[in-house]
């Protein structure tokens, strides 16, 4: 996007290109803020319910790496559901009013928080059952994803658009952070009431998505269906440094995805209650609020690529410390800091993509870096799980921070141009 055309995007939108508000003045971004916190604390404390509500139904008659497998299976019920609509998602992104998209994902969210409810109330429910209701919940996550980081930029000036980056992604930590404890806390009561207090917030976030009165319209698609997969597909293959930045999430995230264990290291590792359980789960968004707080005053405008870079290698270092540890505080501890080094992460990429994507593709380029990001998180579950049905949850937690360590030094071969990058701007 050049820069007349930034200037006229922001003229329409009721902004300044030159704005330097900071991006919670303005109004329809302070609306998409808020209804990001509602989603994402909802859908973490249904999460937390989810996987402490699979773990429990699979230790009845498996012991515990068996059941650990479960765990990581309904981490990959969600992938394949992501994996399959990623394309079709970004194209409606990129087709259709954004807000109309995220409006329609966050009502069948709180639809199926209630279907979540009722199926656990069975007598005696069968665990395939909630593989099933997970690749649906992958599949809305595959259409809400893209919208919510295409909605973004259209609600801010470019001038302002690295700290509504930063203050986006604090808005997913603030809800990840309170939401485990709330699920914990919810769960000691039962998990029922887990899923009834997503589907409420489902529904306060989608009343403040419809409050936002910006034209959400993209810029209409020229090409066929066929010409607009082809055409995203070349803009990452041929950027390099986005193209190595989803890829060094994708790989890292996947070796490194321990953290889905945290049911069984509770329940059979540290031997923790549910409220213990629930401030392990908030121990890594609670890392990483911090880190973007930081980063939404101090954004990285220098030296993107080596912080990127040495980032990744304190997430595996501190999934290593997680699988050693056998004291909750130190566990923590190494939860914290593997969220704060993920949120330097998460902030490069999605500033690189946010800033070097024209306005008319971000939807596809979006649904493409969730799928390499946000995706590998439930197929880094699925590997967490097999890896502990074969080692034990500590050596999957092992096993996947070495990897981790791994990936820096092979990535940094692979995609020098990233390592290179400079600037954020």
């Amino acid at each position: 996007m050049t820069t007349s055309d930034s200037g006229a995007e922001a003229a329409s939108q009721g902004l300044e290109p030159d704005d330097n508000r900071h991006p919670l003045q303005i109004r329809n971004f302070l609306l998409l803020f808020l209804s990001r916190i509602a989603a994402v604390l909802g859908g973490t404390a249904q999460g937390a319910a989810i996987a402490w509500e699979v773990y429990t139904l699979a230790r009845r008659h498996n012991d515990v790496n068996e059941s650990a497998f479960y765990v990581g299976m309904f981490g990959l019920s969600q992938f394949i559901a992501l994996f399959c609509l990623t394309i079709p998602a970004g194209i409606l992104v990129d087709r259709v009013a954004r807000k109309k998209v995220l409006l329609g994902t966050l009502s069948l969210q709180s639809v199926l928080s209630v279907v979540f409810c009722l199926y656990t109330l069975l007598p005696d429910p069968p665990i395939w059952g909630l593989f099933v209701l997970g690749f649906v919940q992958g599949a809305l996550r595959a259409f809400g994803a893209p919208a919510t980081s295409a909605l973004g930029p259209m609600l801010v000036s470019r001038q302002v658009l690295p700290k509504a980056i930063a203050m986006n992604s604090m808005s997913m930590q603030v809800g990840s952070i309170v939401g485990p404890a709330l699920g914990g806390v919810l769960i000691a009561f039962s998990t029922q009431s887990a899923y009834v207090v997503c589907a409420v917030l489902m529904v306060v976030a989608t009343v403040m998505i419809f409050a936002i009165d910006a034209d959400t319209q993209p810029q209409a698609p020229t090409g066929s269906k066929t010409e607009m997969v082809r055409e995203g597909a070349e803009f990452i293959w041929k950027s390099k440094m986005l193209l190595g930045a989803m890829s060094l999430d994708l790989a890292a995230v996947l070796l490194g995805g321990a953290t889905a264990l945290i049911p069984v290291f509770a329940r059979d590792v540290l031997q923790v209650s549910p409220f213990y359980f629930g401030l392990l789960q908030a121990a890594t968004p609670a890392g990483a609020i911090l880190m973007s707080l930081s980063l939404s005053q101090f954004p990285i405008r220098r030296h993107a690529g080596p912080w990127m870079y040495v980032c990744v290698a304190i997430f595996g270092a501190a999934t290593i410390v997680f699988g050693v540890s056998r004291n909750i505080w130190l566990s923590i501890l190494a939860l914290m800091a593997l969220g704060a080094a993920d949120m330097v992460s998460v902030f490069v990429r999605q500033t690189l993509v946010q800033l070097f994507t024209p306005d008319h593709m971000r939807g596809r380029v979006s649904s493409a870096s969730f799928l390499f990001i946000g995706a590998s998180n439930q197929l880094g579950e699925f590997e967490s799980g097999v890896t502990a049905r074969f080692l034990g949850p500590v050596g999957a937690a092992l096993f996947g921070g070495i990897g981790s360590l791994l990936v820096t030094v092979i990535w940094i071969r692979l995609f020098p141009v990233l390592f290179k990058a400079d600037r954020l701007e």
